[in-house]
């Protein structure tokens, strides 16, 4: 299991320290530091079955300065989504935890983190 995080989020906080009550064996991945490549959010978001805009902070300075919320949300715009996730990292929602059966979710909550666990 995986988790990526921003140390300074008060949602990733929550999720390892649920991670940490619960015993899990898990890895922490500080993504502004080491940023996911545009195959590795390709495979996350496979594993989410959610698309690129879904998992995108919208609200962030990043966003309203590329103007996010006016870009297309279809197939052929995937790619750019993508490229702008894995340029602007500060985009991307949080935490995202990846589980051992190859499915991921994002842990927002102390539900979605459980479902982590119990995959």
């Amino acid at each position: 299991m995986e988790i990526w995080i921003n140390p300074a989020c008060s949602k990733c906080r929550s999720a390892i320290s649920l991670l940490d009550a619960e015993g899990a064996d898990y890895t922490v991945r500080r993504y502004l530091e080491d940023v996911p490549t545009e195959d590795e959010i390709r495979d996350v978001l496979d594993r989410l079955g959610l698309e690129p805009w879904d998992i995108t902070r919208t609200q962030e300075a990043d966003a309203k300065e590329l103007g996010l919320k006016a870009w297309a949300r279809d197939d052929a715009s995937r790619a750019r989504w993508i490229k702008a996730l894995a340029e602007h990292p500060k985009l991307i929602q949080r935490p995202i935890i990846t589980a051992d059966d190859g499915t991921a979710v994002v842990g927002r909550s102390e539900e979605a983190v459980r479902d982590a666990l119990a995959r």
